[in-house]
């Protein structure tokens, strides 16, 4: 029984192969028997499109050139980062109480000098008021140490004159010049009792000064963090003022483009806030040291600000011209391609064959590039594709009037075995392969339909 099995299943698969050979070797009705490709050509087939016997030559490369020409070029440094004002400032009392009332609130605008806060004064106006009158009983004890002097002096003259003529004992002479000196101590004593007297109530006036807060800038208040009834102290600030008559930016700059800048150079500035809109400054300070770690120097560039449309805190990219032409020679950056570790650039002849030149560039910027030998004004060289290039290749200038393209130069490079520029000859396409094969192969029978 096993071996029928065996037996049957054989049969079957042998059928199978039959049937499938057959199925193969049947073509369309009117299709002509698919020979082997020639070698170098692309063959198309029923189902698609692919290579027939390898790639061979490629045809003229479509290209976009441009001519050398005068102009000007600038070479830029750009840096960004976030402005800060000119000068920001904490307004702190400097005398602690209670805060009677402040006068100002954000964004307000505020003059060096001007009041913005009061604390409460009563207590030291009471206290000016006791050191008024201890002054004054301070400037009396002086009157009356001074005439206590003179009488003493007198008394000492008198001793002095009765004692050369013996009328006077020397225990009586010395009482008289011990009150003498005794006068003068005293009214020095109360000299500088009244220079103390004078000095505390100085102290409480300026004490009473300090009561009254003012604002030390020209700017705008940026922030206010107390309110009337509150009590401040010396250390706590209250308003925060920040001066935007010019704001600043402090950038970094790496070590290899230090040489190129210098104190006073100009800058354009734009930000996000006026698209379009450049603002001038200049760099008015650079680091003498370089961060060790960063290998970076900051530099400080100062922007006027007399609209005050400008804010600390906006982001702003700030562009350093370092070197400037008015008529140098000039090609589109893309030209410059580097061949074999050579920067040069192919120039395209009439009979459009291009050539490989070696240059010397300049200043490079982001759409053109300074060529100082290697050009000359008028050549046509290649842009667009000049990377993909050699010396020598023939190539089809883009939008020339003797260029081919389209369908009708596709069919003229068909016809000298060249295959039409299709992104699609490499690929399956209407769902089959080629006709033509790979590799030399012949052509595989089209599907059925």
């Amino acid at each position: 029984m096993k071996t029928l099995v065996v037996i049957l299943i054989v049969s079957a698969a042998a059928a199978g192969i039959a049937v499938y050979s057959g199925v193969l070797n049947r073509q369309p009705a009117g299709a002509a028997p698919a020979g082997p490709a020639e070698p170098g050509t692309r063959g198309r087939g029923a189902g698609g499109s692919g290579v027939a016997g390898g790639r061979g030559a490629a045809g003229p490369m479509t290209v976009e050139v441009a001519t050398a020409a005068r102009g000007s070029v600038a070479q830029q440094l750009v840096v960004v980062g976030n402005l800060i004002g000119d000068a920001t400032v904490s307004v702190v009392p400097r005398a602690a109480g209670r805060l009677q009332d402040i006068t100002v609130r954000l964004g307000d605008p505020v003059r060096r000098g001007q009041r913005i806060a009061k604390i409460e004064d009563y207590e030291l106006q009471e206290q000016v008021k006791q050191q008024d009158a201890a002054l004054e009983v301070s400037r009396a004890t002086i009157r009356q140490r001074e005439a206590d002097l003179q009488l003493a002096e007198t008394n000492a003259e008198r001793s002095r004159n009765l004692f050369a003529r013996q009328l006077l004992p020397k225990q009586a002479l010395d009482d008289t010049e011990a009150r003498y000196q005794a006068a003068v101590a005293q009214l020095d004593l109360a000299r500088a009792q009244n220079t103390q007297s004078l000095a505390r109530l100085e102290e409480l006036r300026i004490n009473l000064a300090n009561t009254i807060i003012v604002s030390p800038v020209n700017g705008f208040v940026a922030q206010r963090t107390a309110d009337p009834g509150a009590f401040v102290g010396q250390n706590a600030p209250i308003v925060e003022v920040v001066d935007i008559s010019r704001v600043r930016l402090v950038a970094n700059i790496v070590e290899k483009d230090l040489k190129q800048i210098q104190t006073g150079d100009e800058t354009a500035v734009g930000v996000d806030a006026y698209p379009g809109e450049i603002f001038s400054g200049r760099i008015a300070r650079v680091a003498p040291v370089l961060d060790p770690a960063t290998r970076t120097a900051s530099i400080e560039i100062e922007i006027p600000n007399p609209g005050f449309r400008l804010k600390p805190g906006m982001y702003a990219r700030v562009t350093i011209t370092t070197d400037a032409r008015k008529d140098a020679l000039v090609v589109p950056s893309n030209a410059v391609v580097d061949v074999g570790g050579r920067r040069g650039i192919f120039l395209a002849a009439q009979n459009d064959i291009v050539s490989f030149r070696p240059v010397t560039v300049g200043i490079e910027e982001r759409a053109l590039i300074e060529v100082l030998s290697g050009v000359a004004e008028g050549d046509r060289v290649v842009t667009t594709g000049a990377g993909a290039l050699r010396d020598g290749d023939r190539v089809i200038v883009a939008g020339a009037p003797g260029g081919r393209l389209g369908a009708e130069g596709a069919a003229a490079r068909t016809q000298r075995g060249a295959a039409p520029p299709d992104d699609r000859l490499d690929g399956p396409s209407n769902g089959g392969r080629t006709a033509g094969g790979r590799g030399g192969r012949p052509a595989a029978p089209a599907p059925l339909p």
